[in-house]
């Protein structure tokens, strides 16, 4: 966000993101559905998604995957929801990302490398790996 930001703007985004967060699914559709784009991102550019995966809410993840949020978008670093996710252990956001259509070889590092790196062999079979 720019320096001239409303203020009131970027107090509203600060809580959208904080909703992702906290896995507030209800309040935080109720938000996109009255015109919050799915995809909004943060400053470093952590999609919706990207929090609400990394903090292990799949129920959110879903939500904000039906309302049209890309569940493959990267950060400023290069890391997708499904990376964070593998990275996390939290295999039922995990399953909704895959459900979802997210791609395991997407980003840098990518699931698939996420999980080869931590061994997660389990993980492997599941993105379709050998």
């Amino acid at each position: 966000m720019s320096e001239a930001a409303d203020p009131e703007v970027v107090e509203l985004a600060t809580k959208i993101f904080d909703l992702a967060r906290q896995g507030q699914t209800e309040t935080l559709v109720g938000y996109v559905d009255a015109g919050v784009p799915a995809d909004l991102t943060n400053d470093r550019g952590d999609s919706l998604v990207m929090l609400a995966a990394y903090h292990g809410h799949a129920d959110a993840v879903r939500a904000l995957l039906a309302r049209g949020a890309d569940g493959d978008r990267v950060n400023d670093r290069g890391q997708t929801p499904l990376a964070g996710a593998v990275f996390k252990g939290a295999q039922d956001v995990i399953q909704a990302l895959l459900e979802g259509g997210a791609n395991p070889a997407a980003g840098m590092p990518s699931a698939l490398d996420t999980a080869r790196m931590f061994g997660k062999t389990e993980l492997l079979e599941l993105f379709g790996a050998h």
